[in-house]
């Protein structure tokens, strides 16, 4: 394939899924992409859309096109996250990742960087999957569980995270506090939806509690707090994050064995660069002075 502009054109015409959309996207006029599509499906001797009213629909052949495309298009901004992170200055895009439970931690911090770095736009990306750093994915991550062991990555202890368990007074209200831990099989929990999910306090729960009391479940740390505020039963909080809940109660005290450790990821590549040095030390003061840490 000797025209990638050709390629990257059909990649936004299948995205958007109509001329008009790729083309705003592109910044081209709609002339362009049309005879860019044209001109891909004539080398190529093969439909890569079906045209219809209401716009463009790979075809088959379109489909395996464009998944490469897409895969090529990814590497690239990645590739670009990279390079702008390099930098002397402190400016540009920050991207930093994290599960969503850290967010009431993070979202101060990020505020107070942009603050003091108005030159910074922050990308703060939450997800339950590893970003790579390697591929520009993100110059921070916060990780939590046993340390990472990517061999590119540099890795420094961050913070402890205590977890115990919770229910909100409502709930209270309604079924009365656990007399025992023995009396938690009487009780209704709020869950994570993974049977096989490895964290020790989940292990712990599987083996005292009955399944018909695990009322309700989510793979989601924002619908399994949500849950637990609405009174839809016992679950598991951050201590920190259970502060932010009006009405929850603290059904056990926090045990050694469920904290969970916190650690600051980085790509030897972007380790020193002033953008990334500098949110560092920016978090580290910040959880120095909010956790102790």
């Amino acid at each position: 394939m000797d025209n990638w502009d050709e390629v990257r054109t059909a990649f936004q015409v299948a995205r958007m899924g109509t001329v008009s959309g790729a083309a705003e996207v592109l910044g081209v006029h709609h002339a362009t992409v049309i005879r860019h599509i044209d001109s891909l499906e004539g080398r190529l001797g093969v439909k890569l859309f079906q045209r219809h009213a209401r716009g463009y629909t790979a075809t088959e052949a379109g489909t395996d096109l464009l998944r490469v495309a897409q895969t090529t298009d990814e590497q690239f901004q990645q590739l670009e996250g990279r390079i702008k992170g390099r930098g002397a200055d402190v400016s540009g895009e920050l991207l930093v990742t994290s599960l969503i439970s850290h967010a009431p931690l993070m979202v101060p911090v990020l505020m107070s960087f942009r603050e003091a770095h108005p030159d910074v736009v922050v990308r703060y990306l939450t997800d339950d999957r590893v970003f790579r750093l390697e591929y520009g994915e993100a110059h921070v991550a916060v990780r939590a569980g046993a340390a990472p062991q990517e061999p590119d990555n540099v890795v420094r202890p961050f913070s402890q995270q205590a977890i115990t368990l919770y229910g909100h007074k409502d709930y209270i209200a309604r079924k009365g506090l656990p007399e025992s831990e023995a009396d938690l099989v009487n009780h209704d929990f709020v869950c994570h939806d993974d049977v096989d999910h490895r964290a020790p306090f989940w292990r712990w729960l599987r083996g005292l509690v009955p399944k018909e009391r695990m009322v309700f479940c989510s793979v989601d740390m924002r619908v399994q707090e949500a849950a637990i505020a609405a009174g839809a039963g016992l679950g598991f909080l951050g201590v920190r994050e259970a502060e932010q809940y009006e009405g929850m109660v603290q059904i056990l005290p926090p045990r050694d064995d469920w904290t969970i450790p916190l650690w600051l990821v980085t790509h030897v590549d972007l380790h020193r660069t002033a953008k990334v040095q500098a949110f560092l030390a920016h978090l580290k003061k910040h959880a120095a002075e909010v956790l102790g840490a």
